[in-house]
């Protein structure tokens, strides 16, 4: 998972409506529905701050054909008060239209984790050490880290089995993803060629969008994904 900073307040008319927010779950939900015609500049305002990447999952929707949702993180029904709040909005697969062709146990995301939610065991995305509670396998599969203390650990996999980061779709597109970059990591190695070129194509931002499963590339890099940020954040502070 990787961290999000969020940026901005998600446009006026989402600020305007946290200036008096819900008391309420029905009135949350009721005034969520009116604030539709506003959501597709709430969307891009999230989709850019995101680099294009689902917030839970690290999929790019736009590249295997599915949809999106802006998701609260603290559900509406557990914190009417939330509902605009723009430090409480992600956006996350799966769009509505895409749940009627899957099947439960490929349903991911907000979509899976509907209206559950306990503060002291979710791991937020907006939590800035949020990866390091997750260790990505080879089969495709995401697991708590190891390097953690048991309540971290219970804490990531809470988060993982409420999200349903290990759904078959999942699974199958890392078990795809880090098979190919295995690949190319064991070619630019035989042919002698820059493993920090290779790392800068799938870990820093290409017209304002990211790589797909950015942390488990992130983490099969090692120290190269590591300086390869790090060089890429001094450029642009400078």
């Amino acid at each position: 998972m990787r961290s999000i900073l969020k940026v901005g307040n998600g446009g006026r008319h989402l600020e305007k409506s946290n200036d008096n927010p819900p008391t309420t779950h029905e009135e949350a939900t009721n005034r969520w529905k009116s604030f539709r015609k506003y959501k597709a500049m709430l969307v891009d305002c999230l989709n850019y701050e995101q680099y294009g990447l689902c917030a839970y999952s690290e999929i790019r929707p736009d590249k295997v054909g599915l949809g999106t949702h802006i998701e609260h993180i603290e559900p509406k029904s557990k914190n009417p008060s939330r509902t605009f709040d723009y430090r409480n909005l992600i956006l996350s697969a799966l769009s509505s239209d895409d749940l009627e062709s899957r099947d439960k146990d490929d349903i991911f995301g907000g979509h899976a984790k509907l209206s559950v939610y306990d503060s002291s065991l979710f791991v937020s995305c907006l939590n800035p050490i949020c990866s390091q509670h997750f260790v990505y396998l080879l089969d495709g599969r995401v697991e708590p880290s190891k390097k953690l203390d048991q309540d971290a650990q219970n804490s990531a996999q809470y988060t993982i089995d409420l999200l349903n980061l290990n759904s078959p779709y999942l699974v199958t597109l890392r078990e795809n993803w880090l098979d190919e970059l295995d690949t190319l990591i064991d070619e630019h190695i035989s042919n002698n060629d820059s493993l920090e070129y290779l790392a800068a194509v799938d870990l820093l931002p290409r017209g304002e969008k990211l790589s797909e499963f950015f942390s488990a590339t992130r983490q099969r890099f090692g120290d190269v994904a590591e300086k390869v940020i790090h060089e890429e954040n001094e450029r642009r502070l400078r």
